[in-house]
């Protein structure tokens, strides 16, 4: 049984500490931690009579955490991770890595160093169906090269709160990761093409927003982001191949006819679209911890994400196309 550590109680938290109290074989959460120590309590709860910490490195020091669930705000991700790696305990790690490229680098080096890959990313959207699909397609060869996909990351509405580099950073850092899996391409350049703004907006906030990516092959990725589209959280994607375009199936729901009407609904919410690619994901985690090997995403695509992402906020601002440049990546993540 892997004895598991979550740091930072908030929504995302408490899912996860239900989740493997729950629904996930071969762990239990053994300690939780939390800088307000009624959110840590009310999660202790969730667990069954968790310990309790206010201080995320002693908890990461607990003869009784085997491995450690991080999700915290992206901002202290750094320390607590730079600290499990030191501990030499294996960590999964809620989206972003870090929040800047410095840090992530500086995680990066400390896994390497460490001689052990101890950390994996939640990028859940590699476990849902519709995308491995896509995956598996492409693998065959049938289709030929991809050529050009189409993504659209449709979300009903978000706070005032909420702001033009979030699109990335919040919002599009999923489709980041995801397409350079799909296609196995990193990405070369970036840009960013903004259209007239919605009524939902306000001032802090040019939405829509149409990110393009190419990739060093040369694959071209156009994601649209609308996060005040109003009418449902709707995600797609279309890989254009050689020989055939291939396009996940949604919405994942049924077709129903009542009154005089054929209608699919849409979800609002992306923890129902995804509620099995989070299971999945973090079943594969405890598997892969039991097992010593890490099989999800990995240090490196939080940092290929994080300076991807970086690259696409200097396009919202300059209009232009940037590059997008990395350090060279270690033979200990090939």
């Amino acid at each position: 049984m892997l004895n598991v550590g979550v740091i930072g109680c908030g929504g995302m938290g408490r899912d996860h500490i239900q989740r493997i109290t729950e629904r996930i074989q071969g762990a239990q959460v053994t300690a939780v931690s939390d800088v307000f120590e009624e959110g840590a309590k009310k999660a202790a709860g969730i667990a069954g009579g968790a310990k309790i910490y206010t201080d995320g490195k002693a908890l990461i020091h607990d003869p009784d955490v085997d491995a450690v669930l991080i999700v915290s705000p992206g901002f202290a991700h750094v320390d607590d991770l730079l600290e499990a790696i030191k501990a030499g305990k294996r960590v999964f790690c809620e989206k972003p890595l870090c929040t800047t490229a410095d840090d992530c680098r500086k995680v990066m080096d400390a896994e390497v160093q460490s001689g052990k890959h101890l950390i994996q990313l939640g990028f859940m959207r590699r476990y849902h169906k519709g995308y491995n699909q896509i995956k598996d397609a492409i693998a065959t060869g049938e289709y030929g090269e991809p050529l050009i996909m189409h993504c659209t990351h449709r979300n009903p509405e978000v706070g005032t709160n909420y702001n033009t580099p979030m699109a990335v950073h919040d919002t599009v850092i999923h489709e980041i990761d995801l397409c350079h899996w799909l296609v196995d391409d990193d990405y070369d350049s970036v840009q960013v093409i903004m259209p007239k703004v919605t009524k939902y907006s306000h001032s802090e906030l040019k939405d829509p927003q149409i990110m393009l990516m190419r990739t060093k092959s040369g694959i071209c990725i156009d994601v649209e982001c609308f996060v005040n589209c109003k009418f449902g959280y709707d995600i797609n994607c279309e890989v254009v191949c050689e020989d055939g375009a291939l396009k996940m199936g949604t919405p994942m729901a049924p077709s129903v006819r009542k009154n005089a009407q054929c209608s699919t609904e849409i979800t609002t919410d992306c923890f129902v679209l995804f509620k099995d690619a989070y299971d999945a994901e973090i079943q594969n985690w405890v598997d892969c911890a039991a097992a010593g090997v890490i099989e999800g995403p990995s240090t490196w695509d939080g940092y290929l994400a994080a300076v991807t992402a970086d690259a696409l906020v200097k396009a919202q601002e300059s209009g232009e196309i940037e590059k997008v440049v990395t350090v060279e990546k270690p033979e200990f993540y090939k």
